[in-house]
């Protein structure tokens, strides 16, 4: 319980803190941070998060890398789905205050809330092949990434940056393509208050993530000692 209520808290910072940026403040007139500040957001939630949690519950703050992480055998499947589940709800509370946010100034207008999407929902026009392609490497490299940094003999007390600053870098690729997800939990947070076409594509940012996540968790199984471990942790 007190894992998943760290999941919860945790996911609720990486939607309110990435998507938060890019609704907020990304477009703002003449001081807007456009993409390299929702970049940089998004890998902040995470850094701070993984210090904050990273001892209690390993601070995956999203399904794909819970996944990632017992395919890799790191992380115990009875923790799974309590994880999942956790990881969507905290998404979703994260989006609500967040709207709760937005909807506060005069003339407001939903738009796209910072969603997911492909086509004439990307923000470059990218096709569903591109954002497929871009969503399952960008998800293999940042969970990939994660593994390395949080394997027994990495150096410790820097996994956190390691992942913060590998999940800027995934953001600062793929935001022209897909506005990034390589979390299911964050794209379903925002599609639910979108609905419509955004609820239409979920489905790529769910089969894309996860294929990303199992591809990494294969191949780093296979190329690593294999250390099986309850719950992956961040050490600080």
């Amino acid at each position: 319980m007190k894992k998943a209520a760290a999941e919860f808290i945790g996911t609720m910072w990486l939607v309110l803190g990435g998507c938060g940026s890019a609704v907020l403040a990304a477009a703002f007139p003449e001081l807007g941070i456009g993409f390299v500040g929702v970049s940089l957001a998004f890998g902040l939630t995470v850094l701070s998060m993984a210090y904050a949690i990273g001892h209690i519950s390993g601070c995956h703050l999203n399904p794909a890398v819970s996944i990632g992480l017992w395919v890799g055998g790191r992380f115990d499947k009875k923790d799974l789905l309590p994880y999942i589940v956790a990881q969507v709800l905290g998404g979703i509370a994260g989006a609500g205050i967040l709207y709760l946010i937005a909807s506060g100034k005069p003339g407001f207008e939903l738009g796209g809330f910072a969603a997911n999407g492909y086509g004439e929902h990307s923000p470059g026009g990218y096709s569903l092949t591109a954002a497929l392609v871009t969503e399952l490497v960008m998800t293999f490299m940042f969970i990939f990434i994660i593994l390395g940094s949080t394997y027994p003999k990495a150096p410790a007390g820097l996994a956190g940056i390691a992942i913060g600053l590998c999940l800027t870098l995934v953001h600062l690729i793929s935001i022209p393509v897909t506005n990034t997800s390589v979390n299911p939990a964050r794209s379903t947070s925002q599609a639910i208050f979108v609905g419509g076409w955004a609820i239409e594509q979920l489905w790529l940012f769910w089969v894309a993530p996860i294929a990303g996540a199992i591809l990494a968790g294969l191949v780093y199984q296979f190329i690593s000692p294999n250390e099986r471990t309850e719950t992956v942790v961040v050490k600080a």
